[in-house]
C-alpha cells in the first residue's frame, strides 16, 4: 500500500475516532454535559490521538528503517566477483535498485506478470530488452548476481510494505478502540489531551535538538576519516590549495577560509550601515506612508534567489567594476570576477536581514524612554545615539550575527562572482573563492567518497561549523557586556 494511502486512512480513522469518542462521551453522561469531567471535544481529540501518535510514530520509524534492511538484504546476496574490476560495491547496488524498480514498472505496465518477475533469469529472456520496454535503461550488462539480488531487494521491499500496512493501521485501530474503551463520563480527557500535547511538543523539540546533534556527529566522523588519511598539519599548516584526484594533492584551508573572511567582511562592511541607518530612518524619521511603503520594499531584497544575485554579479556589477578599476580605468582589476564584486552584491543581498530585524528591534523600544529622553532636554539625534540604540543592542548584534553567518555560508554569489581561484592575496580586485564552494565542487566531483579530496568536505565543513559556533559565542559576550539595564 503506498505511504500516501496509508497516511489518509489514519487520518480517516482519526476523524471517525473523533467523532465517535464525543458522541459516546455525551451519551454516557445522558446527554448532560455538566456530568462530563471535560468537554466533548477532548473526549474526541483523545480518540484521535491515540489513533494517530502511535501509527504514525510507528510509520516514520518503519520507513527509517526498511532501507537499510532491505538493502543488507540485497548486499549479502552480492558475491565479490559480482563487481568488476574499477567498479564499487555502491555502484553495483544502484544498478540492483534500478533493475528491481524495472520489474515493478514492467509488472505495472503489463508486460510481466508478478510471477514471471520473480522467475525472470539472464539466460532465458532479454531482461535489458523488458526493461527498456517499461522505460528504464540499465547501462551495464545484467548479471545473474545483479538479477538475483533485484528480485530479492522486490520482494523484501514488497513484504515490508505489507507489514508496515498491517501494523500501522492494526496500531491506528487498537488505540481507537482502547481509547473508546476509556471513553466515559469520569475519564479526564482533558488532562490526557494536555498530557499527549505535552509530549508532541517535547518530541519536537527534541527532534530540533537531536538533528543538530547528528549534523555534527556526521561531520565529526568524516572529518576523524579525513584526518586518519590526510595529515592534520597539513591540512591546518599549508596554505595551497591543490586537489588532485590522482594523488599529491595539497589541502591547505588558509586560501579558502581567508578567501571566506574577506568576501564576509566586505559584504559587511556594505550591508551593516546601510541596513542599520535605514532601519534608524524607517523607525524614527520616516512618516507612516512612506514606511507602508519603503519597508516592503526593502524585504523583497530578501526574497530574491542567490542564483539570481549571482547573475547580477556576473553580468552587471563586474562589468561595471572592470570598467572602472580595470585596465581601461586605473589597471587594478584582470577580470569581472573578484573578491569585490561578491562582496558587494552580497551586501546588498544582506541588506534585509539587517534592516528589517534592526527596525523590528528598535521599535520595540519602550516609548516611555524617548519620552523620558526628551523630556531630560535630549535631541531626536542624542536619544537615538544614547538611548535607543543601546537599548536594541542584543537585537541589532543578533540582526548583524546572523547577516555573517549568511555571507559565511553564501554558495551561488562566490561562485558566479568571486571565482574559484583559492589564493592569499590583499588586493581585493583579484578572484578568489570561499569554503562554501570548495565544499561542492569537492563532493560533485567523480572522486572516490573515501578519498581525501572528497572528505575534505567535511572537514571544511566541521570548520565552518567552528567559526560559526565561536561568532555565536563573541556576539553573546559583546551583548551581556553592552546591554543596558532598565527597571
Amino acid at each position: 500500500m503506498p505511504v500516501l494511502w496509508l497516511i489518509l486512512i489514519v487520518l480517516a480513522l482519526a476523524v471517525a475516532g473523533y467523532v465517535a469518542g464525543r458522541a459516546r462521551a455525551i451519551s454516557g453522561a445522558g446527554d448532560d454535559r455538566r456530568a462530563l469531567h471535560s468537554l466533548p471535544s477532548y473526549y474526541g481529540w483523545n480518540v484521535a490521538m491515540k489513533v494517530m501518535v502511535p501509527a504514525f510514530l510507528v510509520l516514520i520509524v518503519w520507513l527509517i528503517a526498511q532501507p537499510f534492511i532491505v538493502n543488507t538484504k540485497a548486499t549479502s546476496l552480492l558475491p565479490e566477483t559480482a563487481i568488476p574490476e574499477g567498479s564499487t560495491l555502491g555502484l553495483v547496488m544502484s544498478d540492483v535498485r534500478r533493475v528491481a524498480d524495472g520489474l515493478d514498472l514492467a509488472v505495472e505496465q503489463g508486460l510481466l506478470s508478478a510471477g514471471e518477475a520473480s522467475e525472470l533469469s539472464v539466460t532465458g529472456s532479454d531482461v535489458r530488452g523488458t526493461l527498456g520496454s517499461a522505460g528504464v535503461a540499465v547501462g551495464t550488462e545484467i548479471t545473474p548476481e545483479v538479477l538475483a539480488a533485484a528480485q530479492s531487494y522486490r520482494a523484501t521491499n514488497a513484504t515490508g510494505n505489507l507489514l508496515r500496512a498491517i501494523v500501522v493501521l492494526g496500531l491506528a485501530l487498537l488505540g481507537g478502540a482502547l481509547a473508546l474503551a476509556q471513553t466515559k463520563p469520569d475519564f479526564r480527557a482533558r488532562n490526557s489531551v494536555e498530557r499527549g500535547i505535552r509530549a508532541i511538543l517535547v518530541g519536537a523539540a527534541s527532534l530540533a535538538i537531536l538533528t543538530t546533534i547528528g549534523i555534527v556527529l556526521s561531520l565529526v566522523f568524516n572529518t576523524i576519516e579525513f584526518f586518519r588519511i590526510y595529515p592534520a598539519s597539513e591540512f591546518f599548516g599549508s596554505f595551497t590549495w591543490s586537489p588532485s584526484f590522482g594523488g599529491g594533492s595539497q589541502l591547505g584551508i588558509w586560501p579558502l577560509l581567508w578567501g571566506t573572511l574577506y568576501i564576509s567582511l566586505i559584504a559587511l562592511l556594505v550591508s551593516v550601515p546601510i541596513g542599520l541607518f535605514a532601519a534608524v530612518y524607517l523607525s524614527e524619521y520616516a512618516g507612516p506612508k512612506f514606511r507602508s511603503v519603503a519597508k516592503p520594499a526593502l524585504e523583497l531584497l530578501a526574497g530574491i534567489p542567490t542564483i539570481v544575485y549571482g547573475l547580477f554579479a556576473l553580468l552587471t556589477v563586474g562589468p561595471l567594476l572592470v570598467s572602472v578599476f580595470g585596465r581601461d580605468g586605473l589597471g587594478w582589476m584582470q577580470a569581472g570576477t573578484a573578491v569585490m564584486t561578491a562582496g558587494l552584491v552580497m551586501g546588498i543581498m544582506l541588506i534585509p536581514f539587517v534592516s528589517s530585524l534592526s527596525d523590528d528591534i528598535i521599535n520595540a523600544v519602550p516609548q516611555s524612554l524617548r519620552d523620558g529622553s526628551y523630556g531630560l532636554g535630549a535631541t531626536k539625534s542624542e536619544t537615538i545615539k544614547q538611548v535607543i540604540l543601546p537599548a536594541a543592542l542584543p537585537g541589532i548584534v543578533g540582526a548583524i550575527l546572523l547577516a555573517a553567518s549568511r555571507a559565511i555560508g553564501e554558495t551561488m554569489i562566490v561562485v558566479l562572482g568571486a571565482g574559484a581561484a583559492a589564493r592569499l592575496s590583499l588586493n581585493p580586485f583579484d578572484a578568489m573563492t570561499t569554503v562554501t564552494a570548495k565544499i561542492v565542487s569537492q563532493l560533485t566531483g567523480d572522486a572516490d567518497f573515501a578519498s581525501p579530496e572528497a572528505l575534505v568536505a567535511f572537514a571544511l565543513g566541521m570548520t565552518l561549523f567552528v567559526m560559526t559556533l565561536g561568532l555565536n559565542v563573541f556576539a553573546l559576550y559583546i551583548v551581556r557586556k553592552y546591554r543596558e539595564q532598565y527597571d
